[in-house]
């Protein structure tokens, strides 16, 4: 073969790879997920999850974060059918009945299945992938004596203010009125009465009240037992605590789900089986700052973090019969 023959193989060669390894690129499937905003954000678990299941399904993970988990579900219950979504995550036990009456979840058929729960769970449907404790926060420097009950802290002659969430917009606000509910059923009026005078703030999302508490505005605020960890592991600091309440603690359980609707039925099927994986569950605890679902894969940090001495977790078609009624409850006891 002469020399020119040889250079007109060669660009036809190179031109034909180029086209094929574009064509190979241009048929990659996208991997679209619902979730909320501090899951993918730069602190959050969601870029290293990223990297880790992309190097196995050689695909795109595209996350889209919504302002909360309630924000995720009203989302897709808007969409209905036409949802580009292909997997909600972020969504908890308590949504979780109300979500799947909406009919656009199919099950998972996941091989995989967590093994460090704090209460028994099995579902067709939905996925956990992390679960913590609701619990309030407080300085030790500036709170030597926590209350160690709801009726603890209305009693106390101590001048404490709380910040809280919005029951109808974030998942800790509706796990407080659970939690209260749990305990004291058709007494909770009265509970929410009594903490009327300590509430500072009432906020629509975590990070609003959380921040406040941080800025020393709030003695105490309305988030989980982990969040501790973060501030050991995250800042080297020791000094805040989460006060345990002897009646025990509403746990809450994050889940995934894949919509039916969805382009890419096989790959979010195999996001699900990869959610109980060692390179998802070991991202949890240090960036989303919760228990991860799989054993052996928590810090030691979290050894000594508040152990409830009771769990309640109300049933999710409970919840979802009694949502609305236990919110105008409280509206009407806090107003």
């Amino acid at each position: 073969m002469s020399n020119r023959k040889f250079q007109k193989f060669f660009t036809i060669l190179v031109a034909t790879i180029a086209t094929v390894q574009t064509a190979f690129a241009e048929t990659k499937q996208t991997l679209t997920i619902y979730t909320y905003d501090s899951f993918i954000s730069e602190w959050g678990p969601g870029p290293a999850i990223k990297k880790n299941f992309e190097a196995e399904c050689n695909c795109e993970l595209k996350f889209i974060g919504l302002d909360s988990s309630i924000g995720i579900l009203g989302r897709v219950q808007l969409e209905g059918a036409s949802s580009p979504a292909d997997i909600v995550l972020g969504l908890d036990t308590n949504l979780s009945d109300v979500a799947a009456k909406t009919g656009l979840f199919r099950p998972h058929r996941a091989t995989s299945a967590p093994n460090n729960l704090p209460v028994s769970f099995q579902d067709d449907i939905f996925m956990p992938f992390d679960w913590g404790y609701f619990a309030f926060i407080y300085d030790k420097n500036k709170i030597k004596t926590p209350p160690t009950s709801f009726e603890d802290l209305i009693a106390s002659d101590n001048n404490w203010k709380i910040a809280i969430q919005d029951p109808r917009t974030s998942t800790p606000g509706l796990g407080l009125l659970l939690w209260i509910k749990a305990i004291y059923g058709e007494k909770a009026p009265k509970i929410w009465a009594g903490l009327k005078p300590k509430i500072l703030t009432v906020t629509k999302g975590w990070w609003d009240a959380y921040s406040i508490f941080l800025e020393g505005d709030a003695d105490m605020v309305l988030s989980y037992t982990t969040s501790p960890a973060y501030h050991m592991i995250a800042e080297g600091k020791d000094n805040y605590a989460a006060a345990k309440f002897a009646p025990g603690h509403y746990a809450q359980i994050e889940v995934a789900a894949i919509l039916k609707s969805g382009k890419s039925p096989e790959l979010a099927e195999r996001f699900i089986n990869f959610i109980q994986s060692e390179k998802f569950q070991s991202v949890i605890p240090t960036a989303n700052w919760m228990y991860p679902t799989q054993k052996d894969l928590t810090p030691a940090e979290f050894s000594s973090l508040v152990k409830p001495e009771k769990t309640f977790l109300l049933p999710s078609h409970v919840v979802r019969e009694n949502k609305g009624a236990w919110v105008n409850e409280w509206i009407e006891a806090t107003q």
